[in-house]
């Protein structure tokens, strides 16, 4: 079973926001579906190319994502390599994504949580790009929500980030990292 999760903060002031890039390619990928709710998250199971898949958006806001996601990998018995977690990352690029594995914090509080609640960094990570020139206040930076011209670029690229997440579930992170990771 893969364990797909977005990262973002729950409730309408956080839409469209920087920090809410995992939320918004989750539910692109997955369309209007109707989430179930377990260990304070949001989750949606389905089956693709006979593999089972869990996507999980938690709901304890960012900084404290390990804790839902640890429920999760527990009570399915995810094993570690078979998590891929989809979060923004500040000292990438607009436009670009780094997929990684078995990866430190990188100063990102939710990425440190779930380090935390796991005891282990060996999960599969797809980083999306945030960082533009405009940075004055970190926080307010990440709060924000994405531009016009920031939007239009996300939904061209969403194929492209789907096609990721497939692969993962499909491929693995071996493979994924490999073919999929030079994205300008």
């Amino acid at each position: 079973m893969k364990l797909i999760v977005g990262l973002g903060n729950p409730g309408k002031e956080y839409e469209n926001t920087r920090h809410n890039v995992g939320f918004m390619i989750l539910d692109n990928i997955l369309g209007e579906v109707n989430w179930s709710k377990k260990f304070n998250g949001l989750y949606y199971k389905t089956s693709i190319n006979g593999e089972n898949v869990l996507f999980l958006k938690p709901q304890t806001y960012m900084n404290n994502s390990g804790e839902c996601i640890s429920k999760f990998v527990k009570y399915y018995k995810i094993q570690l390599e078979d998590l891929l977690v989809i979060h923004d990352d500040l000292d990438i690029d607009f436009k670009k994504i780094k997929i990684k594995f078995s990866s430190r914090s990188g100063g990102h509080n939710g990425i440190k949580s779930i380090i935390n609640y796991l005891d282990s960094n060996d999960f599969a990570r797809l980083k999306i790009g945030i960082k533009n020139k405009n940075i004055n206040n970190i926080i307010d930076f990440v709060l924000s929500k994405f531009n016009k011209e920031e939007m239009e670029f996300l939904t061209t690229n969403y194929n492209f980030y789907n096609q990721i997440i497939n692969s993962f579930i499909v491929n693995g992170i071996k493979y994924t990292k490999n073919h999929l990771n030079d994205f300008r």
